[in-house]
């Protein structure tokens, strides 16, 4: 059986691996992790083939990761936002939902799978 695939945008490296860690736990193939806006951007250009899901930090050391959202958008990748914070302005445009850290990896699988069911909605 073939995992879905998965992208992943977080900046704080500590934070990346644990996630990673949960989301391959979870039975995701994780093809791209990035702390920035450009590589990420970059990685979407030159990877055109399908892709399962994405898990965004809107906030990467203050550079808002909407570029990449639109670009997954784009191609009809459905996304999930991670913030610590309150989303900041523009996050209500892309309907994605939104997961709150800290989070649980149970919270974390049932929002992936709601995603791929195509019932996203706005979840906190």
């Amino acid at each position: 059986m073939t995992r879905p695939t998965i992208l992943l945008m977080e900046d704080e490296v500590i934070v990346a691996m644990m996630m990673e860690d949960v989301l391959a736990d979870l039975g995701w193939e994780i093809v791209g992790s990035f702390g920035e806006v450009r590589p990420a951007l970059d990685w979407l250009d030159a990877h055109t083939g399908t892709l399962g899901a994405a898990v965004l930090d809107i906030n990467l050391n203050g550079e808002l990761v909407f570029p990449v959202a639109e670009a997954l958008r784009a191609r009809g990748t459905p996304f999930i936002f991670l913030t610590g914070y309150t989303a900041p302005a523009g996050a209500d445009a892309f309907a994605a939902p939104i997961l709150n850290k800290p989070f649980d990896a149970p919270h974390l699988e049932r929002m992936l799978n709601a995603l791929l069911e195509g019932g996203a909605g706005r979840v906190v």
